[in-house]
């Protein structure tokens, strides 16, 4: 078991090198042709194992033209759901990484994976402690930018987010934490 959680740390470690390594990259290749974007941005998530609950998240975005028909971007954004009927609330800051392909400038379509700082509160009732953990997801999905002026885009997106099945230490099983997520923002050229 000690083994297994070297290896998961070793997981979490290299994914946030990788993060990083593609940030840097699509920084210098933004610096080269002055092409990106940053997007913040709002958004509702749906957790697929939640409480039925759908909950305002926020975001911010960096993208950029990696090679044509090629996006890149690196995003951060934070999330909050209810399970278990309020017993436990699941607080989690994704920061991401994705490849997008652009088949006209308007639309996208693609996916990524991301870091999952996640944070378990239960409710004192229970007796359960709080915890913290990071965990790796992949996504897929895209979005459409509308022009609203030469600078801005109007970017409206969607994503579906797969994580690992999570132990729930409120009842003795387990719960997907899976969610989508779609969201409304500005695109802003730099």
């Amino acid at each position: 078991m000690v083994h297994h959680r070297v290896v998961l740390r070793l997981l979490d470690r290299a994914l946030i090198g990788a993060l990083l390594l593609l940030a840097l990259l699509l920084l210098g290749v933004n610096a080269a042709r002055a092409s990106g974007q940053i997007v913040p941005s709002v958004g509702l998530t749906h957790p697929v194992d939640g409480d039925d609950q759908t909950q305002i998240s926020g975001g911010l975005a960096v993208r950029g033209t990696i090679l044509p028909l090629l996006m890149g971007e690196i995003g951060a954004s934070y999330r909050n759901d209810e399970f278990f009927g309020g017993a436990l609330d699941v607080r989690q800051w994704p920061v991401t990484a994705s490849l997008y392909v652009t088949p006209i400038p308007a639309v996208y379509a693609g996916g990524g994976v991301g870091w999952y700082h996640t944070t378990f509160d239960y409710e004192d009732e229970t007796g359960i402690p709080n915890s913290t953990s990071e965990e790796f997801g992949v996504h897929l999905g895209g979005g459409l930018q509308i022009p609203v002026l030469p600078m801005a885009s109007l970017d409206l997106g969607g994503r579906y987010v797969f994580m690992q099945d999570q132990e729930a230490r409120l009842v003795p099983e387990k719960f997907d934490p899976d969610f989508w997520t779609t969201s409304i923002g500005l695109a802003i050229k730099f």
